[in-house]
């Protein structure tokens, strides 16, 4: 889900800006489980009492002439980790991480991607979005892609403070908005980590954050081509988000993804934008298991 807007304001994202410290158990990429698991129902966590304080560090963004979008109205807090369980359709996603590391592109998945004419949803980072404006362009250009945030610098948001989740998630709508054109209508937080602080958040902001059911386990190393279909294939039922990625941390993603496409295909499942796989849920109602 993305709203295009014509009218635009100027500001400048520049100077000195103090963001959190980014803390990652794998530097450049994102820390995903590396082997699936269904989930029950969804309850958002209450942050805890002893939560870790956040650790700031001066950052400055690259300096670049962004247009803030329209505010998007506020939306109904919930988290979504999967569509419907009664129709045979899937969302492939695929997440392009941003951190204080430089910022990568896998091509070859976008080629896939392309070639086998597969809708999929891309949860993008801003930093990421900044550094790599030209692939960014490329995927907004094309129909079949629906473009998600996934913050600006990809912190652990259940650590820091409200102003700093509203940071991550402006900048990043600002940066999208810019090279793109395009709004997106739907968040994903890094790690997977979130509690109702970070979601009333994002809903403030008019983003649903989305979630998933299966961790495909790429940014594992160790998880080969073999391995990535088989837990892909094992795990993936009517109404799955599979989430992958796209910045070069899914090891073997863009070796495994045709075989993953075709045997999903084969099974009689479609393939289809988060949003497409949503777009059956009634009012506020969040789907279960």
């Amino acid at each position: 889900m993305t709203a295009n807007h014509p009218k635009r304001t100027l500001i400048i994202l520049s100077g000195k800006s103090l963001l959190g410290a980014y803390l990652t158990a794998v530097v450049g990429g994102c820390a995903l489980p590396p082997v699936a698991h269904t989930q029950p129902p969804v309850e958002v966590p209450s942050a805890p009492a002893d939560a870790a304080k956040e650790i700031v560090l001066p950052y400055a963004p690259p300096a670049m002439k962004v247009f803030v979008p329209p505010a998007l109205p506020p939306t109904q807090p919930r988290v979504v980790t999967n569509g419907e369980r009664t129709e045979r359709k899937i969302a492939l996603t695929f997440d392009a991480c941003s951190t204080r590391q430089p910022s990568y592109y896998d091509e070859r998945v976008t080629k896939v991607l392309v070639d086998k004419g597969v809708r999929a949803t891309v949860f993008l980072g801003g930093k990421w979005v900044e550094e790599n404006a030209d692939h960014a362009r490329y995927l907004a250009s094309l129909p079949q892609f629906e473009l998600g945030n996934h913050t600006f610098l990809h912190p652990h948001l259940t650590r820091v403070g409200d102003s700093r989740v509203r940071d991550e998630l402006a900048w990043t709508q600002a940066a999208v908005y810019t090279v793109t054109g395009r709004q997106p209508l739907l968040f994903r937080a890094p790690y997977g980590e979130y509690d109702q602080r970070v979601v009333r958040l994002a809903a403030d902001a008019g983003l649903t954050t989305i979630q998933y059911d299966v961790p495909s386990g790429d940014p594992d190393v160790h998880f080969t081509k073999e391995l990535l279909l088989k837990n892909v294939l094992q795990h993936a039922r009517a109404g799955s988000i599979v989430v992958m990625h796209i910045n070069r941390r899914g090891w073997h993603t863009a070796e495994a993804l045709p075989d993953i496409i075709d045997a999903l295909r084969a099974k009689g499942f479609t393939l289809v934008t988060v949003g497409e796989l949503l777009a059956k849920i009634a009012g506020d109602s969040m789907p279960g298991d």
